[in-house]
């Protein structure tokens, strides 16, 4: 009698710990789950956005309508440094997929530009931060995955190879003649919506982008520099035709002055 109650007692007991072993499996693989979510997770960029809103405003200089970035405030905030520490201190090898890739690199590439300005503040253009052995893309302007990069390494290298011509509307150079600086870091939920507005907004800048000339429309020489990454698109011409509405058969030319003159004070 007290021998088989001590059986039903001791398959009580281990059924139990087994079910207190399972439930602790099952917590512990949740937790690494949830683990595995926040580490696929995209850079903070909150602070990033919060910069870019009390930076950057729309103007006109020169007489050309830009997204005017306050440097010499810039220069006096130390969030500015925060939003470069996040990108350069970002694990890379968590980030998932092309879209939050572009994302991040052309993040990295405008923070980068503007920290070589303030670097070598003050400057009135970008290419004043050049020095006699070295244009300022090949200079090291930052880190990424343990890495010195420059811009030129961020645009060449690793940006143009994955194969998005809309990057060249993304990717700022603080110049005059760039694309305008988006007011908000580029995100890969919905990139190619920001990609897409960001080389419309540029054709539609009759300063810089694009201009209609009587039976000729002449265009940024950024199709010209990069004329072969639109070969997805069947070519830089076609690409205008499918943004623009302008006649099929009109000239198109690659001429319109580039103002390297910095894009803010």
């Amino acid at each position: 009698m007290w021998f088989i109650l001590l059986i039903v007692y001791n398959k009580d007991s281990i059924l139990n710990n087994m079910n207190k072993f399972n439930s602790s499996i099952f917590y512990l693989a949740l937790f690494i789950a949830q683990c595995s979510v926040v580490f696929a997770q995209s850079p903070d960029y909150t602070e990033y956005n919060q910069t870019l809103e009390k930076y950057v405003s729309p103007q006109i200089k020169s007489g050309i309508p830009v997204n005017w970035v306050d440097y010499s405030g810039l220069n006096k905030d130390i969030s500015f440094k925060n939003v470069v520490r996040n990108i350069e201190t970002f694990p890379v090898e968590q980030l998932e997929g092309k879209a939050e890739t572009l994302s991040f690199y052309i993040n990295a590439y405008n923070i980068f530009a503007i920290k070589m300005v303030l670097d070598h503040w003050p400057v009135k253009s970008i290419k004043d931060a050049s020095s006699w052995l070295k244009p300022v893309w090949d200079k090291p302007v930052g880190i990424i995955d343990g890495k010195e990069v420059t811009l030129g390494m961020l645009e060449h290298e690793i940006l143009r190879p994955m194969g998005e011509p809309r990057i060249h509307f993304a990717i700022v150079c603080a110049s005059l003649s760039c694309p305008d600086l988006r007011q908000e870091a580029y995100r890969a939920d919905v990139l190619h919506e920001q990609l897409q507005d960001q080389a419309i907004q540029f054709l539609n800048n009759d300063a810089k982008g694009l201009i209609i000339n009587n039976d000729v429309i002449r265009v940024s020489k950024i199709f010209d520099w990069f004329e072969e990454d639109f070969v997805s698109y069947g070519g830089a011409t076609s690409f205008i035709h499918g943004l623009i509405d302008i006649p099929a058969d009109i000239k198109i030319k690659t001429d319109i002055d580039y103002d390297w003159s910095l894009n803010g004070q």
